[in-house]
């Protein structure tokens, strides 16, 4: 089988769930599919939400000593903490990334799923994450991270896709080409990097942070309006939710 890689998860953390997983759900117009008991173990408790076959999850801490509450210090709040590709080797993407310096950090080998998360210093600005569910190359098939039955939940009546991933460095093509090696997807001049299923843009900013996350909507004032209901401060086509900034396109 030739090599694929696709955009299969984003990872946003929160102090809490509440109210970010509901907020999330009632402007996006999105539907919670499962909450993962498994990540207890790591002191945190999760919703994951379908953005057609992209997976947007939320974690938060429930108690103190946290990987993701020591990130949430450390970025005061801002910042995507997680991006999760599926591919067909996750080993041999993560023996590429160890030749490059990028250590390992963690290994989930739960049959039929099999992940390999990179360390975020190495990466830099987030957590990079490759994995494979055995006889599932479709990527409306299986994924036990999202539940038994994930595609159920997709809704696209309001949000249609996930299309760009937003990746803000002082150095946007130093880290678009670091990303690049890791991935095995070669930047645009541009400092983009294009999959099958999304794109990852990378631009100047002050700190490395995944930074925001571009959707496609049905209509896009009935998306702002409701984020402006919650309360929430919206600026032109965009609003601060869950860490990142959530631009909403047409």
């Amino acid at each position: 089988m030739a090599p694929y890689i696709r955009l299969r998860q984003i990872c946003l953390v929160a102090p809490q769930l509440a109210p970010v997983i509901s907020d999330i759900a009632e402007i996006m117009g999105l539907a919670v599919c499962y909450r993962d008991g498994n990540v207890a173990k790591y002191g945190l408790e999760n919703a994951l939400l379908p953005v057609d076959t992209i997976l947007l999850e939320v974690v938060a801490p429930f108690k103190d000593g946290t990987t993701a509450g020591r990130f949430i210090e450390k970025s005061g709040g801002r910042g995507g903490y997680i991006a999760i590709f599926c591919c067909n080797d996750p080993d041999e993407r993560g023996r590429n990334a160890n030749a490059m310096g990028v250590r390992t950090a963690n290994v989930v080998d739960h049959a039929p799923y099999h992940g390999v998360q990179l360390h975020p210093r190495d990466c830099r600005a987030a957590f990079i994450e490759f994995n494979h569910t055995e006889g599932s190359d479709d990527i409306l098939g299986a994924y036990p991270p999202a539940g038994p039955d994930w595609q159920k939940f997709i809704r696209k009546d309001v949000t249609q896709a996930l299309i760009c991933v937003e990746m803000q460095s002082p150095d946007p093509q130093g880290l678009a080409e670091h990303w690049g090696r890791i991935i095995g997807v070669a930047p645009s001049h541009d400092a983009e990097l294009k999959l099958p299923n999304a794109t990852f843009r990378f631009v100047k900013g002050a700190s490395e942070i995944m930074s925001a996350l571009e959707f496609r909507v049905a209509d896009v004032a009935r998306v702002l309006h409701a984020a402006r209901a919650k309360g929430l401060a919206v600026a032109g086509s965009e609003f601060l939710l869950g860490g990142v900034t959530f631009r909403i396109a047409a």
